[in-house]
């Protein structure tokens, strides 16, 4: 059994949205297949995966450095133990073989849609949802095949309209989502509050409404909105400052008494080791964002669980960002606080297939084997041009 042949595919986002940082208009997504010789219905079995959303796609890297590695490896190398799938660890190791630590930027990616892709493959050569893969290989027990996911959006739009924002977020109640995520800190401050008021009409209260800064502010900025939306009691305020600005979120974090959520760019455990450090994070109250298409795959994410775990906070904090299938079933498998989801933004990638069952704020993935990709109708043509 072995890898005939990986080929990464660039693909476009689509849509005209803004944070408070970033526009979006011409990000890019790296998806990749690793083509088997295995196998079904006479045609071979590929896995795909991706490096989440937010940045850009590698093509380089993985054309260049990653996929020559792996072209180059003995198969036996890239094989489990027991000789019937793929290694995720092996392939990501060899992968990165020659590669020096730290300066993990757009390398995590790419090895996040590497390795990721090999989860898919042997979910279907196992023929079962990448999430029972996932919660075997990890020896977790699936407490349930749900997970719990809100909807992201309210972003800056050209119109910017609270109009608009009242409509999106209304859609995504009517899919079935009971929890949302708004963009904060692109406008000024009284702007903002009115943004927030009008997802709070949708949102009922501010349990179901997190607000998201995309790290715009410095400590002063940061504190003077955490006193304004305090009185709100919202589920979470999120990366308010620079990711790496360890100190400035433990400041923030003991002047503000509401959960803050940060960690989506971490890209490593040893990032996020020193975020638990040194961020002031609060055990069972603070989100872990960190997502493992953006931190070299599920097996560095894995290790990310486990140290989590050895100093005193608890899997339910972590909620992936990224809104996609991949990290639904991540969250199921792993039997995570939740993730969150895209279903208006951020195509093809973005959000689920009509197949996944959504109902008060609960997300089922399919039956189908892998991520079940294959599904999602907006990102089929692309994998058709991988095969």
């Amino acid at each position: 059994m072995h890898i005939l042949e990986t080929r990464e595919r660039t693909v476009k986002l689509e849509g005209e949205i803004a944070n408070a940082v970033v526009s979006f208009a011409d990000h890019t997504v790296s998806l990749v297949a690793l083509i088997s010789d295995q196998q079904r219905n006479g045609k071979p079995v590929i896995g795909f995966g991706f490096n989440s959303i937010g940045r850009y796609g590698q093509s380089g890297i993985l054309r260049e450095r990653m996929f020559p590695r792996i072209a180059d490896a003995e198969p036996v190398s890239l094989l489990s133990e027991d000789g019937c799938s793929f290694s995720a660890a092996a392939i990501a190791a060899t992968a990165m073989r020659n590669e020096k630590p730290g300066g993990h930027g757009d390398r995590a990616g790419a090895l996040g849609a590497l390795e990721l892709a090999v989860w898919d493959l042997n979910a279907k050569l196992r023929d079962e949802p990448a999430y029972q893969t996932i919660a075997g290989h990890f020896k977790h027990s699936l407490r349930s095949e749900s997970a719990s996911v809100y909807a992201a959006g309210g972003y800056y739009y050209p119109d910017n309209s609270t109009t608009r924002l009242h409509s999106e977020f209304s859609a995504y109640r009517d899919l079935g989502f009971n929890a949302f995520k708004m963009k904060i800190g692109g406008a000024t401050l009284p702007e903002d509050l009115a943004r927030i008021d009008t997802a709070l009409q949708v949102a009922g209260s501010g349990a179901r409404l997190a607000v998201d800064a995309n790290g715009r502010f410095d400590l002063a900025a940061a504190r003077e909105y955490g006193q304004a939306i305090e009185p709100m009691a919202l589920r979470w305020y999120e990366e308010a400052g620079d990711p790496l600005d360890y100190a400035l979120n433990r400041a923030l974090a003991e002047s503000y008494p509401g959960p803050l959520a940060t960690g989506e760019n971490l890209f490593s455990a040893v990032d996020a080791t020193n975020l638990a450090r040194f961020g002031g994070m609060r055990p069972g109250k603070d989100i872990f964002q960190m997502d493992p298409g953006l931190s070299y795959g599920l097996t560095e994410y894995a290790r990310i669980i486990e140290m989590l775990e050895s100093t005193g906070f608890d899997r339910a904090q972590c909620f992936p960002h990224g809104g996609h299938l991949i990290n639904l079933h991540i969250a199921v498998g792993l039997g995570l606080g939740g993730c969150e989801a895209y279903p208006g933004v951020f195509q093809p990638f973005g959000g689920y297939p009509a197949q996944c069952k959504i109902a008060d704020g609960l997300v089922w993935p399919t039956d189908a084997p892998g991520f079940g990709l294959e599904q999602k109708i907006e990102l089929r043509p692309h994998l058709d041009a991988l095969r």
